[in-house]
């Protein structure tokens, strides 16, 4: 599943179903999502919408590569932790290219 790039797919953090749901319907178990696609303050650790977008999709098993423009997208001072130790479980991880994200959906499908 990918997400279209540069168009919101997440509004809100109950949103992150429609990604499931997308998945499930293409008997998918990885997204390929952009910045643009997630909710407005996810790169926020204190807004709590990473961590609920990401165990929402973690619950069902489907790993998620979020590619992204480092001169567009701010992290909080916390979320490159959380992100290191969501890459170590292999569930979530960054790019900065969409090949890279493919690439890495790819093995680990």
């Amino acid at each position: 599943m990918e997400g279209p790039p540069d168009r919101p797919v997440m509004r809100t953090v109950d949103d992150a179903a429609l990604v499931v749901e997308t998945c499930f319907s293409n008997r998918a178990l990885s997204a390929l999502l952009y910045a643009e696609n997630l909710t407005e303050h996810f790169f926020d650790l204190s807004s709590g919408e990473a961590g609920a977008v990401l165990q929402k999709l973690r619950n069902y098993r489907i790993r998620v590569a979020v590619v992204y423009s480092p001169d567009r997208v701010r992290f909080s001072t916390r979320f490159g932790e959380m992100a290191a130790e969501e890459n170590r479980a292999g569930h979530f991880r960054l790019f900065e290219s969409t090949e890279a994200a493919r690439e890495w959906l790819s093995k680990t499908s």
